[in-house]
């Protein structure tokens, strides 16, 4: 595999050949989550930033040449990735920060930006010969390998899914054809049902925080936003945290951009928990290690980053601790409020985990942890349709108005629009 130096394991730093290990460090465990590392000297002469730059393929696979990939390996065809970055100056003014921009990665085939991780993790089964690719999930990450599986008539889909997922997005998977076993259960007890029918059946788990290839695939936005802002950075990017695996990705990108030498600094990562699944911003509060995390029952509306144990926890302490970031914690109500203030202020859609970074970066310019001369970018990681019944929860209105014209005049002059 070309320009693919090593697996490290990010607690022991154990190191492998790509082809060696599946998933996580065999002395390690779960917790010894992999790090891809490339020959980035080999890299740094190969490519050319410019050139890059000039690519007319408008999807993730522009940086094909830095992902684990083969170059002629087939991919997924649902075009993924190069989504919008849109300037937000009603935010900035409203936060009083000099720039906000927004990365909404609702705009993928099926709306978040699990997509990202999906579409390589099934690039890497076709390679491999695996015919079924498993994954347990609250629903994006389902719905993202079971929408781009659809497109794949060679390969079979498996899906493990806590029965209390919202119906949106349990129907988004029965759609596309995914076989759906819906848990009677956690999302993490699902997690552990998945991993352990894959090891049986020889299946690929796409699962997050356990195979490398996601937080490859995830990387992605990192290079995107970099190259969308004309290679330079913002001060600081907000994201959501569940498992850790999407501000891992961005660590990730941003990371092999240093590498490379095009990019000058890492962006302050600052992660988003919902304080009903808090279990990261704690660990960070407390400066606990990876390994001294534990376990705790989780209650939020933001289903998609509800987690008792992060998967991804070491790599998203990592990721937060060094770039200078930090984590904080916002409660149900403000991302609830924060729905439509977001769409409001920025005309995206977010469900409630992609609009608990708007939350969070309030929280975060009120509590000092970003300054009023700052850029930020949002990493908006979900569509707001994935969630319906929240959104029309965090909003009232509406006028009923009879078939008459004088009644609409009367109802717009009630609003003062006439």
């Amino acid at each position: 595999m070309a320009d693919v130096k090593e697996l490290r394991c990010v607690i022991g730093d154990c190191r492998f050949g790509v082809d060696e290990v599946s998933y996580t460090c065999p002395e390690h465990g779960e917790l010894g989550t992999l790090d891809i590392r490339y020959d980035y000297a080999a890299l740094r002469a190969e490519l050319d930033r410019d050139a890059l730059s000039a690519s007319r393929v408008s999807s993730c696979w522009r940086y094909k040449p830095l992902m684990p990939l083969a170059p002629e390996a087939k991919v997924p065809p649902l075009s993924v990735g190069w989504t919008p970055l849109y300037d937000a100056p009603r935010i900035a003014r409203k936060l009083g920060l000099r720039s906000v921009c927004v990365k909404d990665d609702g705009a993928n085939p099926t709306g978040s930006l699990k997509d990202r991780a999906s579409t390589l993790v099934l690039a890497r089964a076709l390679q491999q010969g695996i015919g079924t690719v498993s994954t347990a999930s609250t629903g994006n990450a389902a719905a993202a390998l079971a929408g781009l599986g659809a497109s794949l008539p060679e390969v079979n889909i498996v899906i493990f899914l806590p029965a209390n997922a919202p119906a949106a997005k349990i129907a988004q998977l029965l759609v596309y054809g995914a076989e759906v076993l819906l848990v009677e259960g956690s999302y993490d007890e699902a997690f552990d049902l998945c991993m352990e029918t894959c090891a049986a059946q020889g299946w690929y788990s796409r699962n997050t925080g356990v195979n490398p290839f996601t937080t490859e695939g995830k990387k992605t936005v990192a290079l995107e936003i970099s190259e969308q802002l004309r290679w330079h950075v913002p001060d600081v990017v907000v994201v959501s945290v569940g498992d850790g695996s999407i501000i891992s990705g961005l660590y990730k990108g941003f990371s092999d951009l240093i590498e490379l030498g095009w990019i000058n600094a890492r962006p302050r990562l600052i992660g988003v928990q919902a304080k009903g699944s808090a279990v990261l911003a704690k660990a960070f509060d407390k400066g606990l290690a990876a390994q001294d995390i534990r376990r705790e029952a989780v209650s939020t509306i933001a289903d998609s980053i509800a987690s008792e144990l992060p998967r991804d926890r070491a790599k998203a302490l990592r990721a937060v601790r060094c770039t200078g970031g930090g984590f904080v914690a916002v409660s149900d109500a403000a991302i609830q409020a924060a729905i439509p203030e977001f769409a409001q202020l920025s005309g995206v859609f977010a469900e409630p985990a992609a609009a608990a970074a708007y939350a969070g970066l309030k929280q975060a310019v009120e509590g000092g942890i970003i300054e009023a001369d700052e850029s930020a970018c949002i990493v908006s990681t979900g569509n707001g349709l994935k969630d319906v019944v929240r959104a029309r929860e965090s909003v009232s209105g509406g006028r009923r108005v009879p078939a008459d014209r004088g009644a609409v005049e009367a109802a717009l002059r009630s609003a003062g629009l006439i």
